[in-house]
């Protein structure tokens, strides 16, 4: 799991950037992702970069692990601290979560919410 966590390490450093390119080159072309806001999934790096642009339009988000286990099925879970800002600086919310990751061959092909 090393190379995982530095995988992941990486992906949230790049994400609290707003490094979009740098976090779509962590992730599977066809990546299925989580969509938090909404409900469901999307999938591939278009779909995934047009949820974050989305999102980051309308607040200011940031995550930060707390955290690494791996699971028996193999999967990764980050606790994680989530924090989100609308425009005006308003706090949005403020709170644990986990997010769960499959990877294989080093790139992310899988990311939900648990």
């Amino acid at each position: 799991m090393p190379g995982d966590t530095e995988l992941l390490v990486h992906l949230y450093d790049r994400f609290n950037a707003r490094d979009m390119e740098a976090v779509l080159a962590t992730m599977h072309p066809d990546v299925v992702w989580a969509n938090g806001l909404e409900g469901g999934h999307v999938y591939g790096h278009d779909g995934v970069r047009d949820y974050w642009t989305r999102q980051w339009a309308t607040m200011d988000s940031h995550a930060e692990p707390a955290g690494f286990s791996t699971g028996a099925d193999g999967t990764i879970d980050v606790e994680v601290h989530l924090t989100a800002r609308d425009l005006k600086g308003n706090v949005l919310f403020d709170n644990m979560g986990h997010h769960i990751f499959r990877i294989e061959n080093g790139l992310i092909r899988c990311f939900d919410i648990r």
